[in-house]
């Protein structure tokens, strides 16, 4: 896949039904995840163990039999889809729009400092000077619609991104309100969900914080 249109182009037309499906794989872990620091559009590299995990999941991930990879421009997402790309061959798409929420004034502290020095930011879950949850679900969501409109209609699409910014794009991919975001569960380090394409050009959640490959369902429920 080659780079994304600029931000602010035009939508495709809609897509053609298919059985496309997204892979959305959060980044391998960093130094600031282990102290558990806001990291947010700060470029964080991944520490010795996140190569290790982007490896182990590059492995398991290439068995699917990606068609293209997109990523976001921050380097542990990058590096996290070059472990992919070695294995599969593909080129690496990069996006601007798939990267982590803005945190603002947050990023860079820890979760005690967070709470300590915004108590009433933090029960919001608002960073000052950030994104909104609204204005990250949205982003991500629509450039997920984009990049999933160019896939041929069997297409498979894996995006390295990051745990906030790939949740509330679910979300936003299946049109769930605002107030149940926080029911999908957050994503590890190097976890992935995915979605699939429905009949009626909608998406459905078929794995969420997956870690290994499962078997297929099969069964009296409908697939």
């Amino acid at each position: 896949m080659a780079a994304s249109e600029r931000p602010g182009a035009a939508a495709p037309a809609r897509r053609e039904p298919g059985r496309r499906r997204l892979v959305l794989w959060r980044h391998g872990q960093t130094a600031w995840n282990v102290e558990r620091r806001f990291q947010g559009k700060t470029d964080i590299p991944l520490d010795e163990t996140g190569v290790e995990q982007a490896r182990r999941a590059a492995r398991l991930l290439a068995a699917l039999h990606p068609t293209a990879i997109v990523s976001s421009t921050l380097v542990r997402a990058r590096d996290t889809a070059q472990s992919l790309a070695d294995l599969t061959g593909l080129p690496v798409g990069y996006d601007p729009e798939l990267v982590e929420r803005d945190g603002g004034e947050w990023e860079g502290l820890n979760a005690r400092e967070i709470r300590e020095r915004f108590p009433e930011e933090h029960a919001r879950w608002d960073p000052p000077g950030g994104e909104t949850s609204a204005q990250v679900a949205k982003r991500v969501g629509t450039a997920l619609e984009r990049h999933a409109a160019a896939l041929d209609p069997d297409g498979v699409l894996v995006v390295a991104s990051h745990g906030a910014a790939l949740r509330l794009g679910i979300g936003h991919l299946l049109g769930l309100p605002e107030d149940v975001w926080d029911r999908l569960g957050g994503l590890s380090n190097c976890c992935w969900s995915v979605v699939t394409e429905m009949r009626d050009g909608g998406w459905r959640l078929a794995e969420h914080n997956a870690g290994t490959l499962p078997e297929p369902v099969l069964g009296d429920d409908r697939a």
